[in-house]
């Protein structure tokens, strides 16, 4: 497994070893071991979680102001563009955003350590996106930042009006999602 640094301390890319040939392909998708000594920490998951979206979805921006989620996640059909903010605000990069594409071919996945906010666009047709959590989903603490906030300034791949769902239409803004937190 290797671990690739992002822009934001904490946020990396993990690239499983895949062994390939005529037949297809075998990869080991996560083994705690190597996820620790990869990341230098000693997170545990918890829940497994699977979506699957058409093109031009967008979920997100999620995270949860109490019990925070550490997320590692993956694309297993399709591809999507996967996006991870810092909203730690004693964080030297806070507003920030690094964005990754994953897809089934790359076998990339993106580790969003817990306190961070995250989000995706699907670019296929569909995708199948699964993802680990370091906690459990508590709808009572989940919070969203809109997708388009001009603050953060994500650039997302695609030039459409993304296909919400009503909660991630009620995002706010980053100034005002932590008045609120």
């Amino acid at each position: 497994m290797k671990a690739t640094l992002t822009a934001i301390p904490g946020v990396l890319i993990i690239e499983p070893k895949v062994f390939g040939d005529a037949r297809g392909f075998f990869f080991e998708s996560f083994n705690q071991k190597a996820f620790n000594e990869a990341t230098g920490t000693d997170h545990q998951f918890v829940q497994d979680n699977h979506s699957r979206s058409a093109k031009g979805v967008l979920r997100g921006l999620h995270y949860q102001v109490n019990q925070p989620q550490g997320k590692l996640v993956r694309v297993v059909r399709g591809s999507v563009f996967d996006v991870a903010v810092d909203i730690r605000p004693e964080s030297s990069t806070f507003g920030q955003w690094v964005g990754v594409e994953l897809t089934e071919d790359n076998h990339k996945q993106l580790w969003v350590p817990p306190g961070l906010a995250h989000g995706f666009m699907v670019l296929s047709d569909s995708a199948d996106f699964v993802y680990k959590t370091t906690d459990y989903y508590a709808p009572e603490f989940e919070r969203c930042i809109a997708w388009n906030d001009r603050v953060i300034g994500i650039k997302w791949p695609m030039d459409i009006v993304p296909k919400l769902s009503a909660k991630d239409t009620q995002g706010q803004s980053l100034e005002q999602a932590l008045a609120l937190a």
